[in-house]
């Protein structure tokens, strides 16, 4: 069995310190890797991303993040990426990492993932330039995160998000808001490669437990929603392709 801690929307701001720590020192207690489903600051500064980072230092954990919408506000990608690395965590987006839990193996592959809506109601890449090109976000990195989650060959395998894969995990959310907040493009690329758990965050009046058309469980781990600092999951069955 492998114990997965999951949050995701901490907004870490300058004001942060010692809002955080005290209520996510603990998590080593409870699981064996730290999962961080994006927006983990304000606005995408560095000095947003230290102040995460030193919350995050008392927790000795595998720490594994994608990064949020928030994240990319200040346009300094590179350098927050640099600075978690830094500190041990690892930033996905498009690839994966493997971590060795009780001579088990978790891959868990990541990307921030995209907006475009749900079957039935969902943006194609028709008409105008400006769509073509927005709804083509969602197509590619679906389309990655698929590859990714097909390359890994580990005990279980995770598929971390920031946006969500399935309308399941965005009720809550005003409808109008829906092709905001996710694309169930995702969801079909993690059903085809197959994946024991799908966790996001972004929707933060959305539900927790979702799933995907193929049956995959999806939880939605926005801190505002979950109402603590992280949820606890355990592995145990599979849901990998045959």
């Amino acid at each position: 069995m492998i114990r997965l801690a999951a949050v995701g929307d901490l907004h870490a701001g300058t004001d942060s310190v010692g809002r955080i720590a005290p209520h996510i020192a603990d998590a080593a207690e409870h699981a064996d890797v730290l999962l961080l489903a994006g927006d983990l600051t304000r606005i995408g500064t560095i000095e947003e991303i230290d102040v995460l980072l030193g919350e995050l230092a008392a927790v000795e954990l595998p720490k594994i993040a994608v990064l949020g919408n928030h994240d990319h506000h200040a346009g300094m990608v590179d350098e927050l990426v640099e600075r978690c690395e830094a500190e041990g965590v690892r930033v996905l987006e498009g690839d994966a990492e493997v971590v060795e839990v009780d001579g088990g193996t978790l891959g868990v592959a990541g990307i921030k993932g995209f907006c475009g809506g749900f079957p039935g109601t969902s943006l194609s890449p028709f008409g105008e330039v400006d769509i073509k090109v927005f709804a083509e976000v969602a197509h590619v990195q679906a389309a990655r995160l698929g590859e990714v989650l097909c390359g890994l060959d580990t005990d279980h395998v995770v598929a971390l998000m920031h946006y969500s894969p399935v309308r399941d995990t965005v009720v809550g959310e005003p409808l109008e808001i829906y092709p905001f907040l996710g694309s169930g493009l995702f969801a079909e690329a993690i059903d085809r490669a197959g994946a024991d758990l799908v966790v996001h965050g972004h929707a933060h009046h959305g539900t927790e437990h979702g799933t995907t058309p193929g049956g995959i469980p999806v939880r939605n781990v926005a801190q505002p929603l979950i109402g603590d600092c992280y949820r606890v999951y355990h592995l145990n069955g599979h849901h990998r392709r045959s």
